[in-house]
């Protein structure tokens, strides 16, 4: 029986051809056994985050206890109908092409507020985050912010807790008139801005047309939510005045 020539080329470059293949069809199986792990990791990661722009604790509250509601609307503001939780979260991958396309993932806790998940652009790449409004669809509840490339020490800041605080209790309308929230450089003047990240001017700028861009895609939805919510609180109010006047 013939011998390979351990130190022909023929021989090294088959050796090699045979590994790279034994190694990539190893990284394949690894990479499928891992994909449905990867998938709930993520998925599970975007719930956390919904969670925590509501104001709760994703370590001792859950998606399920705290998001009672979750729809695709149009570009109407109407939900559409036939799209599962996996296609609202799967839109969450791309807002992009959702949004492009017409369809806005919104998420509505079982106190009314409303999540808005919102995408742009940082100094160094894509930024994320979602931002939850309070049942009146004006006042910021709360914000969580998150990039893939920001500076540390500067425009990575927009995921500390210190700059997400600032937009708590600030307003998207003033009057009927929707105006968003910005980043001001040389600090906040009015209810509709936050103080800006010292060194992060372009991030806090992408995260100002952030905000701006995504939510713009709401305002039907917002506007319509607006009106049915001011017209339940005067019924309410209503209904409290005549119990007094009748006690």
């Amino acid at each position: 029986m013939a011998k390979f020539n351990v130190n022909s080329n023929a021989y090294i470059i088959i050796y090699s051809v045979v590994m790279v293949v034994i190694v990539a069809v190893l990284l394949a199986v690894t990479s499928l056994s891992l994909q449905e792990r990867q998938g709930e990791n993520m998925l599970n990661e975007k719930k956390q985050q919904i969670v925590k722009a509501l104001g709760e604790d994703p370590l001792t509250a859950s998606y399920a206890d705290v998001v009672a509601e979750a729809s695709m609307l149009n570009k109407d503001g109407q939900a559409i109908e036939g799209k599962t939780d996996a296609d609202i979260f799967a839109a969450l991958g791309d807002l992009t092409a959702s949004f492009a396309a017409g369809e806005y993932p919104v998420f509505k806790a079982a106190n009314g507020c409303v999540v808005i998940p919102v995408y742009g652009a940082g100094l160094w790449g894509p930024i994320w985050g979602y931002v939850a409004l309070e049942p009146d669809m004006n006042t910021v509840k709360g914000i969580v912010m998150d990039h893939s490339g920001e500076t540390p020490g500067l425009g990575a800041e927009i995921t500390t807790s210190k700059v997400q605080d600032a937009f708590k209790g600030k307003t998207i309308f003033e009057g009927s008139e929707f105006v968003s929230v910005a980043m001001r450089k040389g600090g906040a003047t009015n209810n509709h801005e936050v103080d800006a990240i010292s060194g992060g001017t372009k991030t806090c700028d992408g995260v100002t047309a952030m905000i701006k861009t995504s939510i713009e895609g709401y305002l039907p939805y917002l506007n319509a939510n607006m009106s049915n919510n001011s017209e339940a609180a005067e019924e309410v109010a209503a209904e409290n005045l005549n119990e007094q006047e009748n006690e």
